[in-house]
């Protein structure tokens, strides 16, 4: 292993990050116009095969912080690249849907397995102090990765299989990448933190109310993800290359979403929640009643781009906060919320659109997402606390950072020192 310093982590991280999520994952919904025609797809079918690698996600996701304990971050990391190269290689060449499904299938196993392996190198490789700094930095791969695949739209257009057999091979240098400079250790903690609170002590009323909100946003959000290139190709006729615009938008957007989930953490995450989750729900509308026209579209793909990055980031922040000392639970929870309500959204936008069209389909989700935010204030904000003093301390201690810096805790309940050595440190067995 190659070491790296705290900066070339956080660019390593951004770019496979920017692999597995935003090429391997987000990257579809740019081409099913193309690849709809190519395969003679119904609208219904996409929505299915859209759902596949969020569903592989999601059981790649329960089983990830087991596989990079045995296998190590390194192990790991290579391994969810194959399956990327695997994926991405299998959809260049689908003739059929259920060849496409395959190969969206393994690309969601490849998203699924990146992240808690980046996060494993993470505790292993970079000061506590610094996690919250490189792990935006990370987070914002995902926008960078959908930024990065539009120009394969914009100057390859009718090209989809060239640009997947390209997409595979940046995953193909990602995992050399992963292989020359991640550890092959797992994640490591200090032998003097405490261990995390029994189950029956969690605040289970806040982690069912951070899922259900992360369930139907990530339900709501589907609709975008999979469908708004096809809405606007089909209903507004506009050309397959001009969608690569919306998804400019999203990515440029998103990179603002850390900043404003950050703000947010630090004052009030009920009222901006509901404001980030009323604006994804206008993205929808927006979208359907103007699809003809361009600047509009792209108009709401950047404040739907901004809304879904500023939320999943809040709800990153709600997770870690609410499951002190469990390192590979606390950042997926929502994610994996996200991911079972966009599994479940997919087909059915699908069938919406079948039955009703486009712009009666992205209207009903709309009106959900507009429903769930007005219930924002039952949102698991800051725990509130009986003294002055101490609730003049929670509000200072907000933001990325500070979540990660609780998420080791001493004896005492306090956010455990960043050491500046490292011979208190030993390899974690379990999360």
């Amino acid at each position: 292993m190659k070491s790296l310093s705290s900066t070339g982590f956080a660019i390593l991280g951004a770019a496979l990050v920017a692999i597995s999520y935003g090429l391997a994952r987000f990257a579809f919904g740019l081409f099913v116009p193309q690849i709809r025609d190519a395969l003679e797809l119904t609208p219904y079918a996409i929505g299915i095969i859209g759902a596949l690698p969020l569903t592989s996600f999601l059981l790649s996701t329960v089983v990830a912080p087991f596989v990079t304990d045995h296998l190590g971050a390194r192990n790991t990391a290579v391994l969810s690249g194959l399956f990327g190269v695997g994926g991405l290689g299998l959809i260049s060449q689908a003739s059929d849907a259920l060849m496409l499904g395959s190969g969206v299938f393994a690309c969601g196993i490849c998203t699924g397995l990146m992240m808690p392996a980046l996060t494993a190198a993470m505790q292993a490789m970079v000061r506590r102090s610094l996690h919250g700094r490189v792990s935006s930095v990370m987070n914002a791969g995902t926008s960078i990765g959908v930024i990065v695949a539009v120009p394969t739209v914009l100057f390859m257009v009718g090209a989809w299989r060239l640009a997947y057999l390209s997409f595979a091979i940046c995953t193909a240098i990602g995992v050399i990448a992963a292989w020359w400079f991640l550890p092959s250790v797992s994640r490591i903690v200090p032998s003097n933190a405490a261990p995390p609170p029994p189950l029956p002590e969690l605040p289970w009323s806040r982690l069912v109310r951070l899922s259900l909100f992360a369930f139907v946003m990530g339900f709501v959000s589907s609709a975008y993800w999979i469908f708004a290139p096809d809405l606007v190709v089909t209903l507004g006729g506009l050309s397959p290359a001009s969608t690569g615009w919306l998804w400019l938008a999203v990515g440029i957007a998103g990179l603002g979403g850390a900043v404003v989930a950050d703000l947010a953490d630090r004052n009030n995450p009920p009222i901006t929640h509901a404001l980030m989750l009323m604006m994804l729900a206008a993205s929808l509308a927006l979208l359907a009643a103007s699809p003809a026209q361009t600047l509009l579209a792209a108009f709401s793909a950047l404040v739907f781009g901004l809304a879904y990055m500023s939320l999943t980031g809040l709800y990153l922040m709600t997770g870690i906060r609410l499951l002190p000392g469990r390192l590979s639970v606390g950042p997926v929870l929502p994610f994996m919320a996200v991911s079972l309500g966009q599994a479940t959204g997919s087909p059915l936008v699908g069938k919406l659109v079948d039955a009703f069209g486009y712009a009666t389909a992205f209207s009903m989700f709309a009106a959900l997402g507009i429903l769930v935010a007005i219930l924002s204030p039952f949102y698991p904000g800051h725990i509130e606390h009986g003294d002055d003093e101490e609730e003049q301390a929670a509000e200072e201690d907000t933001g990325l950072q500070a979540a990660y810096d609780h998420q080791l805790q001493n004896e005492e309940g306090e956010p455990l020192a960043d050491p500046e050595e490292d011979e208190t440190q030993k390899p974690a067995v379990g999360a």
